[in-house]
């Protein structure tokens, strides 16, 4: 697996089937590949509460011990920003994981006093779409791939659903090589992993 022969890599794939080992070796190979390497994580949950935080806190400590030089910025809403800022030709930057960034944006912390409209989220996406197709160097983008079960419940779960899907197709046209996990085995569905 060389990150040396791909500009972007979309990584999807259901919970727990490797997708963020996968991010993670690609960077591990990045930054062994030259010491003038970096590689930047861009972090997007949020600790809403005592299970995430202890989650969050595992994922920093297994992540620093598999790839101890790979920087760690939290990033929840602004990710665009986030890509452009650390983004160089030198630095690989990944970013896990998209579906967590979209909850983000489309149920945010005052939920229940405001619903996002469309237009709301329809922004932010074409400004993250523009920061990964203009990015100087390597990104690696992980989210999950939701759409393959039975039809959800409820109309703000199919949105989101939905939502999902159409983000994950237009991140897949834009990235060179996009990947499947499952079980721990990468399956390339664009260009060769």
């Amino acid at each position: 697996m060389s990150v040396h022969t791909f500009r972007s890599e979309l990584i999807l794939g259901g919970q727990k089937s490797g997708k963020s080992r996968r991010a993670e070796q690609l960077a591990a190979d990045w930054l062994a590949a030259s010491p003038a390497h970096r590689a930047v994580f861009i972090a997007t949950a949020q600790p809403w509460d005592e299970e995430m935080c202890a989650r969050i806190a595992r994922h920093q400590s297994d992540r620093a011990e598999r790839v101890p030089g790979m920087e760690t910025v939290e990033e929840p809403l602004r990710l665009a920003e986030a890509i452009r800022q650390h983004s160089r030709a030198d630095t690989l930057v990944v970013v896990d994981c998209l579906t967590l960034w979209l909850t983000n944006l489309l149920m945010p912390a005052d939920f229940e006093e405001k619903r996002p409209a469309a237009q709301e989220v329809a922004a932010p996406v074409a400004i993250f779409l523009e920061a990964i197709t203009q990015a100087p160097g390597p990104l690696v983008l992980v989210g999950n791939e939701i759409g393959l079960g039975v039809i959800p419940l409820g109309r703000e779960v199919r949105a989101f659903v939905d939502a999902l899907g159409s983000l994950n197709q237009q991140v897949a046209q834009r990235c060179q090589r996009v990947t499947l996990m499952a079980a721990g085995l990468p399956l390339s569905l664009k260009g060769a992993a």
